[in-house]
């Protein structure tokens, strides 16, 4: 009898999805430079030549997994935070959505954040997936200021967009390692933090220091 595993047939599209979770979770635990290709292949149920045909090497693996799980993040704060809301409104359910997929995705965050920030080239992947966050983030604040009748400087504008990405990645790093935590009122909490201040700087209020 032949001793060479049976493989059911499925579509690429379908089969390379499960490559990609194989990978994302085993990445994950492991991190990149600890992971092997035959553990993925285990996981996917699949041999090991399959996984070079589909993905190709282990680099160009892991730069799928973070292709796959940045665009899934996007689309689920795109889709939820329509254009024509209030700021306030729009904030929030991109808030709800960028928690509710850390919260849905915890190996694919581990990925995105912990994995690939020290590890080049795929910091840089990284980093250009966080430009687009923040640009996001940047054209919500603008809209709102619009609205209001008012314009802040771009540097400005840049400045609380970056402070507000980096304070959610902050705090969904935090969720990652709470399964007990409900992502819907951890994106609460945040909008509380970020809205209290964005708010206020909306409506011209800043802060100065005083005078030495």
């Amino acid at each position: 009898m032949s001793t060479v595993p049976a493989f059911k047939r499925l579509p690429r599209a379908v089969r390379e999805q499960q490559m990609l979770d194989a990978a994302v979770k085993v990445f994950s635990r492991r991190g990149f430079h600890a992971s092997s290709m035959d553990e993925i292949a285990e996981d996917a149920g699949i041999s090991k030549p399959m996984v070079y045909a589909y993905l190709g090497t282990k680099e160009e693996l892991f730069v799928a997994c973070l292709h796959r799980e940045g665009t899934r993040m996007m689309q689920a704060i795109a889709g939820a935070a329509a254009p024509d809301l209030p700021a306030d409104v729009r904030l929030w359910r991109g808030l709800r959505a960028f928690f509710g997929f850390v919260g849905a995705h915890r190996d694919g965050w581990a990925v995105l954040y912990r994995q690939a920030r020290g590890e080049q080239p795929f910091a840089g992947e990284l980093a250009t997936m966080r430009t687009r966050l923040v640009e996001v983030v940047a054209g919500m604040l603008d809209h709102a200021l619009r609205a209001e009748g008012r314009e802040i400087a771009a540097i400005d504008l840049e400045v609380v967009a970056y402070a507000l990405v980096g304070a959610t990645e902050s705090l969904a790093d935090w969720l990652a390692d709470h399964p007990e935590a409900d992502p819907e009122k951890t994106a609460t909490r945040m909008m509380n933090v970020a809205w209290l201040g964005a708010g206020q700087l909306l409506h011209g209020v800043t802060w100065r220091p005083a005078a030495d």
